[in-house]
């Protein structure tokens, strides 16, 4: 198995055809089966795709907004485990309106966050 990877990546080919090679030999050779997604007809295919890359979208913009909330409140737990955590938006929404309170209207305000160190007060002499 590895012999035949390392021939693969010691032909100075272009990198497109490698990958099909590899593809290839992993999905024929190596026990996995048919790449049924060849196959395809071309409308299910497009449906397949729009589905996944509407479903990357949802996911980067709720991903985004909870990162974001989370680094202004000063909470690098959630921070940390929303970046790692892939869960198609839902961790994300859960924080975002469970955890942090905020509306709708206040996912892309500046002025909605609530520091852990937000009761400063100046005395002045």
């Amino acid at each position: 198995m590895l012999r035949h990877v390392r021939s693969v990546f010691l032909l100075d080919i272009d990198s497109r055809v490698a990958r099909y090679i590899l593809i290839y030999m992993y999905m024929h050779h190596w026990g996995v089966g048919d790449m049924w997604f060849i196959n395809m007809p071309f409308g299910l295919a497009a449906l397949f795709g729009g589905l996944v890359l509407v479903a990357v979208l949802w996911s980067i913009i709720w991903k985004g907004l909870a990162l974001w909330h989370s680094a202004r409140r000063g909470q690098p737990w959630w921070f940390v485990i929303m970046l790692v955590v892939n869960s198609l938006g839902i961790l994300e929404i859960i924080y975002l309106f469970g955890v942090a309170k905020l509306k709708f209207d206040q996912l892309f305000s500046k002025d909605s966050h609530r520091h852990n160190d937000h009761t400063h007060t100046h005395h002045h002499n």
